[in-house]
This record gives C-alpha cells, sequence and structure tokens, in this order.
C-alpha cells in the first residue's frame, strides 16, 4: 500500500492504492547519455500512459480512486488502477452499449449508465446521409465509441471509426439478452486470449456485444442455453478459476 506521498510507482504495482496517494514515475538515465552505446542512435521518447484512477500531477501520479495498481510495458507503458465499481464514467475512446431514450431533432439521446446522456448523431453511422437516414428507434440497443467524453461537456458518441466504417458498430439486435455486470469483469472478459471467453466459446455457440459501460448482449441458438451463459458469466464475478472449470464441466456433460 502507498501510504506516504512519492512513492515510486514500480513499487506500488500489484499492491492496494488509496485515493491521495502520490506516484512518483521512473527516471530515464538514456536522457543524459549514460547509457548510450557510441554509434547508437537515441530511441525515440515514448508516452507513458495514465488509465482509470490515476490523475497526472506536478510530482507524478495522483490515485482518485481505491484500488490494485497495474503497469502494462507494451506501448510505452501505462499505469491504471483495477477497482470493483459498477458507475461508469464516460471515457473517451471507450466503445459502450447505449439504450436510445429519446429523438432530438438531428441527435439521438442513448442512456449508457453515466451521470448523464450521450448525443449520437444520424450523420455517425456508416453510409447515412441526409437522405438515408438510419432506422433507429426508442428503445433500440446501440453499440458505439466515444468521442467526447469530459466532465464540461456532454458525452458523444459515434458508429462510425476514423475510415468511415462501422467496424461492428451500430444497431444490436432485437433478440438476444441485456444484462449489467461489474467493470470489473468487462475488463476480464475483453482483455487478450480471455479464459472465460474460451471456455464459454467450447460450450455454446452464440454471440456477444461487450460495452466498457458495464453491459453485455448475449444471443444464444436458444432461450435455455442464452440464459446459462448469462447465469454463467454473472456468477464468473465471484468465482475462482478452479470452481469456474467444474461448472464449465458440468455443462458440456450434461
Amino acid at each position: 500500500m502507498a501510504e506516504g506521498r512519492g512513492v515510486s510507482a514500480e513499487a506500488c504495482v500489484g499492491q492496494v492504492v488509496l485515493p491521495g496517494d502520490v506516484l512518483c514515475l521512473p527516471t530515464h538515465p538514456d536522457e543524459d547519455g549514460e547509457r548510450l552505446r557510441l554509434g547508437a542512435s537515441p530511441a525515440p521518447p515514448t508516452r507513458l500512459l495514465c488509465g482509470p484512477g490515476l490523475r497526472r500531477c506536478d510530482a507524478g501520479l495522483l490515485v482518485t480512486k481505491c484500488g490494485l495498481l497495474r503497469h502494462r510495458q507494451a506501448g510505452g507503458g501505462a499505469y491504471w488502477v483495477d477497482s470493483q465499481q459498477k458507475r461508469y464514467v464516460p471515457i473517451k475512446g471507450d466503445h459502450a452499449i447505449g439504450i436510445v431514450t429519446a429523438k432530438a431533432g438531428d441527435v439521438f439521446k442513448l442512456d449508457v449508465g453515466g451521470s448523464e446522456q450521450a448525443s449520437l448523431s444520424y450523420l455517425a453511422f456508416e453510409g447515412a446521409t441526409k437522405r438515408n437516414r438510419p432506422n433507429v428507434q426508442v428503445g433500440d440497443l446501440i453499440y458505439g465509441q466515444f468521442v467526447v467524453a469530459n466532465k464540461d461537456m456532454e458525452p458523444e458518441m459515434v458508429c462510425i471509426d476514423s475510415s468511415g466504417r462501422s467496424s461492428g458498430m451500430g444497431i444490436i439486435g432485437q433478440d438476444g439478452f441485456l444484462f449489467k455486470v461489474s467493470l470489473g469483469l468487462i475488463r476480464k472478459l475483453l482483455a487478450p486470449k480471455s479464459e472465460i471467453i474460451q471456455e464459454l466459446s467450447q460450450l455454446y455457440p452464440f454471440e456477444m456485444v461487450l460495452g466498457m459501460n458495464g453491459r453485455i448482449w448475449v444471443k444464444a441458438r436458444t432461450v435455455q442455453q442464452t440464459l446459462i451463459i448469462v447465469n454463467i458469466l454473472e456468477a464468473c464475478e465471484y468465482m475462482t478459476a478452479e470452481q469456474r472449470k467444474q461448472a464449465f464441466a458440468k455443462l458440456s456433460g450434461n
């Protein structure tokens, strides 16, 4: 636990940090040329990412939520706080599942589970024009990405990427089951080579949409299979790896 101010961030990785703790970032001696080899060009400076639960300050990183400090080396490095929370705060670049609550002129209002609703323009769909408008009705499920998300502005979502392609975003099918889980479970499911997803794929064929706002949409061949997958995902949050494997083995035997 980081109990004082000015604790090294590397020393706190995997430990519990509390709001108000200040984490010092590692220095780079390469800038002084101490570790540069003769004839070798210096490596370009990498950008350290500050993830959820942390905020940059003069001394380094300021912890804003309680949880376990995590670190990733790839891509220049990133620090974030892994915590169990259900309230979602929109973050730019996050993919989320929203529920259409109203049509306001050329803008749709979406419930994304945050403190306020997000806006979605009818032109933010692939191939949408003033004449060719998307068929979006109140109550539809939308899978999109946040392009504007800060405390001073209304969140704004789009269903296209930088190339104008949908890339899997848009209106989600009418069938299926939508439910909500904690944000920590969503991050586990979205992790590369997630064991839970791999074990589920061996049980039943299904379709799944994961939103960073804690919402999951699932559709299997039958209603019974869909409900089984939903119950398994909800239980995985409180099960160990061994208990999960036993549950999967029991279901596959049936």
